[in-house]
This record gives C-alpha cells, sequence and structure tokens, in this order.
C-alpha cells in the first residue's frame, strides 16, 4: 500500500512518470495511471463493511463516504454516489465495450468506470477497483 493516505489532496502531486513510480506501488500505478483493472473478488474492500471513508490512493483525495457502499455482487467495491466535485466522468469505448471512467478529479487517476444500474436514490454503481482506494476509519 502506498503512503497516499499521509498525503493532503493536491500537495506535492508527482510531474513526472518516474515520480507517480516511485509514490505508487506497481499495482497502483498500472490502475491509477496506466487504466488497469484489478481482477474480481480480489481486492481488500471488496467486502469492507466498515465506516469511515475512502481516498483516493494517488493523492489523498476523498472520494467515496462508506454509507454509500454497497454490495452489487459484481466483485470490486461498488459505491451509488460519489462527491461530483471530487470525479470526473469521461466516455470509455477501449475493449469493445461502452462505459463511463470514473477518475480522480485531483490527481486524474483511473479509479473504475460508472454503470446506470445501481440502487435508489441515485441509481448509479460507481465500480472502483480497490487497489487505488485508501481506507480511512471513522474515529
Amino acid at each position: 500500500m502506498s503512503d497516499s493516505a499521509e498525503q493532503t489532496p493536491e500537495e506535492d502531486l508527482p510531474e513526472t512518470d518516474e515520480e507517480w513510480r516511485e509514490r505508487l506501488t506497481d499495482e497502483e500505478y498500472r490502475i491509477l495511471r496506466e487504466r488497469g483493472t484489478e481482477a474480481r473478488f480480489s481486492g481488500e474492500h471488496v467486502d469492507r463493511k466498515d465506516d469511515g471513508v475512502y481516498k483516493c490512493a494517488g493523492c489523498g483525495t476523498v472520494i467515496f463516504e462508506s454509507e454509500t457502499k454497497y454490495d452489487s455482487g459484481c466483485g470490486w467495491p461498488s459505491f451509488y454516489a460519489a462527491d461530483e466535485s471530487t470525479v470526473t466522468l469521461e466516455e470509455d469505448n477501449r475493449h469493445g465495450m461502452s462505459r463511463v471512467e470514473v477518475n480522480c478529479a485531483v490527481c486524474d487517476g483511473h479509479l473504475g468506470h460508472v454503470f446506470q444500474d445501481g440502487p435508489e436514490p441515485t441509481g448509479e454503481r460507481f465500480c472502483i477497483n480497490s487497489a487505488v482506494l485508501d481506507f480511512e476509519p471513522d474515529e
């Protein structure tokens, strides 16, 4: 796991690819910077039910609150809402699919994808890689 939990958003963000490689683990780099994904049901946050916040492993920005997490059965942590100021959404037509990619608004790291098959109140399912989230429990 990276030391990004100690970072504050936008503070000392890497400017070069080499600096990103130094900051992130190999898996974090592959997902955040190269738009990769982790294997289904392999991530540490898939079954997490603790109260707290989920932060971007690249920059420490709080992306999700635990109360928006739910079990979608898809194999990745799923959330029905994200703070719109902390994520950007982009059309993603790679791999012969039409999806909406979710990126961190601060460091532009790839987090996962959002689908329109989630629960109320939003109807959205943010399908996010565990490896790019640092969890901070409530005190």
